[in-house]
């Protein structure tokens, strides 16, 4: 049963390194491919990452975007007179995905300036208020054939009362674009992190961090002590780190071997998100 009933997207991202492309459409609008019914689809990455969501039971979001994203709010605004032009499987297809927008309570939140990803999850925090909630990137997704990551994040989380916050983690062999954790293993399936680090240039372990995180309303105060780190942007591993320091009880999990990242970051991340869904799609809908 779930007990965590929000969830903060961040969709704000310049998408750099996807130029030019990404100077109009946010690189969390990248089409992917998936599957409904019998029917191979295209679909942007964060409706995956929404409707992902959405079958876990979540029905309250906040998105983080940045100034230039009209886009993304566009797209999950429903749009009668456009569903009125469609037929068929297609119209089919729109009116099941406006139906899920009806049924969710949507909140939107602009980052003006693109101050990182700790920046983004702290502009949330009316929105969130004292209550326990989840994050998760718009750029990256987990295709899982069991219990889904987010599940399982909150599922440490029930079993743990203290933790402050749940992390994904996953073992990488280039940590240049990772937080990185140190950790202690707890057993194969929980880790106790007793350090993250923001692209460390000796890293002390083998572990990227992944956007998908649990955390207690805790973190806020963190977030509004910590100064501009890594990029000169304000880094959420820094408000994790600085809640380690505090003595609060931070958890890992690992990622499955039968599960796999979706990461729409860099071109060859990219074409690998669009062969692996390309894949998946013409076997089962993987979560």
């Amino acid at each position: 049963m779930i007990f965590v009933t929000k969830v903060v997207i961040t969709a704000a991202g310049k998408g750099t390194r996807l130029l030019p492309f990404t100077k109009e459409m946010p690189k969390e609008m990248m089409p992917i491919f998936s599957r409904l019914g019998k029917k191979q689809v295209v679909l942007p990455l964060l409706q995956y990452v929404y409707e992902q969501l959405y079958s876990m039971n979540f029905r309250d979001y906040c998105f983080v975007v940045g100034r230039e994203k009209r886009t993304i709010e566009d797209h999950f605004t429903p749009h009668e007179s456009y569903l009125r032009e469609l037929s068929g499987e297609y119209k089919k297809t729109i009116n099941g995905f406006y139906q899920k927008l009806d049924k969710s309570h949507l909140v939107w939140i602009n980052q003006n300036k693109p101050l990182g990803f700790g920046d983004a999850v702290k502009r949330a925090e009316k929105y969130v208020g004292k209550e326990d909630f989840i994050v998760h990137a718009g750029d990256v997704t987990i295709l899982s054939k069991g219990v889904h990551p987010i599940l399982r994040l909150m599922d440490a989380a029930k079993k743990n009362p203290d933790v402050k916050v749940v992390l994904l983690c996953k073992k990488v062999k280039d940590l240049k674009r990772y937080g990185v954790p140190t950790i202690e293993k707890l057993s194969d399936k929980i880790f106790s992190v007793k350090e993250v680090i923001e692209k460390p240039e000796h890293p002390k372990s083998k572990y990227g961090i992944l956007p998908l995180y649990y955390f207690k309303s805790d973190i806020f105060e963190s977030l509004k002590k910590i100064k501009p780190g890594k990029g000169k942007e304000f880094q959420l591993t820094d408000a994790i780190q600085d809640l380690i320091q505090k003595k609060q009880q931070v958890l890992a999990i690992p990622l499955n071997k039968n599960e796999e990242e979706i990461d729409v970051g860099t071109v060859e991340s990219y074409k690998n998100a669009q062969e692996m869904t390309f894949r998946k799609a013409w076997f089962r809908y993987w979560w």
